[in-house]
């Protein structure tokens, strides 16, 4: 599987992480690099670059655009670094991720972000109308 690394502020990301294996079980190829409120760019830089050290190909989930991880990251790529980052990240996200790796086929991550997101009560309201 091509590594997952789940930036964010605070530990939401590291909090993912978990809530992914209570469905999918364990998972050694998801790293988490977490802003924390003491830390600034340099700091999480520093932390990123040192859990990417040993990583060839990987994909990079940021929890929100524009906030302090994913503008660090992007400065990398606008620099040359050659990898993939989405922000937006959430769990049905990380699990479309993951269950392309294991079909070995590649996953629309922005679809899977979009279709995690529902209101449901307007999805139910077709459910309680049949049953009035």
């Amino acid at each position: 599987m091509k590594p997952l690394i789940l930036i964010s502020h605070g530990d939401l990301g590291v909090e993912l992480k978990k809530s992914v294996e209570m469905i999918m079980g364990p998972q050694d190829d998801i790293y988490t690099v977490s802003l924390l409120p003491n830390e600034g760019q340099t700091e999480f830089l520093a932390k990123f670059e040192k859990v990417v050290a040993k990583l060839d190909d990987f994909v990079v989930l940021a929890d929100l655009y524009g906030g302090t991880p994913c503008n660090v990251i992007a400065k990398q790529i606008m620099a040359g670094a050659n990898y993939r980052l989405y922000a937006g990240m959430n769990m049905a996200m990380v699990i479309g991720y993951l269950n392309a790796e294991m079909l070995g086929s590649k996953a629309d991550l922005i679809a899977e972000a979009r279709n995690g997101v529902t209101d449901v009560n307007e999805a139910l309201q077709g459910l309680i109308d049949a049953n009035s």
